[in-house]
């Protein structure tokens, strides 16, 4: 009988992709750095395109990119894909849906910076619902790599000065990013049924999407409108492809591989990619407080993702 197609690829499977199948830290790192890109794009996006046109036309195009390479996938699987319908919409409603309306709507009232800080405590939300839902248990290892990746973290978004909390104001975008991390912490959690990687992302996918067609429906009736020019495709074609078919997957089988309280940590590696997008394309310079919040984000995440929960 051949693996199932929910396992890692088998150990003879050659060529770059079996490879990278098989790096659970790879695969986590590159998610940080499409989903840091999507803060800043969705900022960049905050007035110009709705954030619910943003959510729904984001996985529409989404599944255009997965569904030829899901295709066999599903076939073959969709007496299973009907019976786990009901995680595969729990999956739906919190990841895709919820999470992306409350993300997209909450960057049009709060800063950049403030999003990546209230993004950080994706992993104390993961644990806690781990926790609920199965019983996982943090273990001292983990929660101390934690702590020390959030205090890297800090050190990059305060720029090395305490002082600058004083500059943090609480707005509405605050609160409702703060409960989209929650939301998003419920579907980290979530155990995926036994099907392969694309059947979950391309069903989650379409049934997310399905979920936002009447609400980007109601949306362009009461008047909202998308800005027709090269900064819209551009930035429809980034959230649809990096962000979405690409770092989902990726995610999925991160935490596939190592389980939702190891993959945690790696959220804190989005402000770290943040910043430095920022000296990228915002001219901004390395500064000594970058270099210690790197070290420490990453010295966290080594302790954290290697150890096991009992």
């Amino acid at each position: 009988m051949p693996p199932s197609p929910s396992q890692p690829a088998p150990p003879n499977a050659r060529g770059p992709l079996a490879w990278l199948n098989r790096q659970p830290y790879l695969l986590l790192s590159l998610t940080a750095l499409f989903w840091a890109g999507n803060i800043v794009v969705g900022r960049h996006a905050a007035g110009h395109v709705p954030p619910i046109a943003l959510a729904f036309l984001r996985w529409a195009g989404a599944i255009g990119i997965l569904l030829p390479f899901a295709w066999p996938h599903l076939v073959r699987e969709r007496a299973l894909i009907r019976q786990h319908l009901g995680t595969l919409i729990l999956l739906s409603a919190s990841g895709i849906a919820v999470y992306q309306v409350i993300s997209y709507g909450a960057l049009a009232y709060t800063q950049a910076i403030n999003g990546l800080l209230i993004q950080s405590s994706g992993p104390l939300f993961i644990a806690l619902w781990a926790l609920v839902l199965f019983g996982a248990r943090l273990t001292l290892a983990q929660a101390f790599g934690i702590a020390l990746s959030l205090t890297g973290v800090l050190v990059i978004v305060l720029r090395g000065d305490l002082a600058t909390v004083r500059t943090l104001t609480l707005n509405p975008g605050d609160v409702w990013f703060l409960i989209g991390m929650i939301v998003f912490g419920f579907y980290s959690a979530l155990r995926r049924p036994p099907l392969h990687l694309m059947s979950v992302l391309t069903v989650t996918a379409a049934l997310g999407a399905l979920m936002l067609l009447p609400l980007f429906i109601w949306d362009i009736a009461n008047g909202a409108r998308l800005h027709a020019d090269l900064s819209t495709v551009a930035t429809l074609v980034y959230v649809a492809t990096m962000p979405s078919a690409l770092a989902y997957l990726f995610f999925n089988r991160g935490v596939e591989l190592i389980g939702p309280n190891r993959a945690a940590p790696f959220f804190h590696l989005q402000p770290v990619f943040g910043s430095v997008l920022a000296m990228i394309f915002l001219n901004e310079t390395l500064q000594l407080f970058h270099l210690i919040g790197y070290v420490l984000v990453l010295a966290g995440i080594a302790i954290a993702a290697r150890s096991r929960a009992h």
